[in-house]
């Protein structure tokens, strides 16, 4: 096999491992030839993007929990959702997603409604980000990052605006040591849905490997220190 061809395996495979933000708008393109050279997912905590562009995207988003859409391009993903507060934030401190998630399947995944924490201090015209964090079969993570601020009149996607690719599905990620006697961690028909709210994405595949979480969070946890 020549240099050549090798070279084009290898930056395929790289491309296959990043993931991207459609919805809200990621703050910048971190995918392709096209993005700045400084820029690279494997950068905490937001890819190498600063958080004061001036010419970020800002999406609005409801006051109690919008939206998120992704594309995914490993056969499973482990996900973390983080939230900042602020025009430009520097600690993501609010988690949105505990447990975390376990994607399987290539492409679009959108989940209509990640739920807010109930005490989380924001109003109308409130600024925020959100840290979204993959972690594959490399053991690597990989960052993105979307801005939003939060509005009475925004309103979450709907239709066929919030639809999954083909065989996508998601599941929160358990011990199965904290699971009780008579619900068993590994569910396999298709009722149970992650924490996100009404209209999470459907199907499980839940996998409940305390070492493999506790791998996953170590690499996931570095976002905010």
């Amino acid at each position: 096999m020549g240099a050549f061809t090798l070279l084009l395996l290898a930056a395929a495979s790289v491309t296959q491992a990043h993931f991207g933000i459609d919805y809200p708008a990621m703050r910048a393109n971190t995918l392709g030839s096209s993005r700045n050279s400084s820029y690279s997912q494997w950068l905490q905590p937001c890819a190498g993007v600063p958080g004061n562009l001036t010419d970020r995207p800002i999406t609005p988003w409801p006051l109690e929990g919008g939206s998120l859409k992704l594309e995914l391009h490993h056969k499973w993903t482990y996900i973390f959702i983080n939230l900042g507060l602020g025009p430009d934030v520097g600690n993501f401190n609010y988690t949105l997603t505990n447990p975390f998630w376990n994607s399987t399947g290539n492409g679009t995944l959108c989940v209509p409604k990640l739920a807010l924490p109930a005490d989380l201090p924001i109003m109308d015209g409130s600024q925020a980000s959100l840290q979204v964090v993959t972690v594959g079969d490399s053991g690597n993570a990989l960052y993105n990052c979307a801005d939003i601020v939060f509005s009475v009149n925004a309103t979450a996607l709907e239709g066929d605006a919030c639809t999954n690719s083909t065989g996508m599905t998601l599941a929160p990620v358990v011990n199965m040591a904290d699971a009780p006697a008579d619900e068993p961690a590994n569910n396999t028909n298709g009722t149970d849905t992650p924490n996100t709210g009404a209209g999470a994405v459907n199907g499980v595949n839940t996998m409940g490997l305390s070492s493999m979480m506790a791998l996953a969070m170590t690499f996931a946890l570095g976002m905010s220190l």
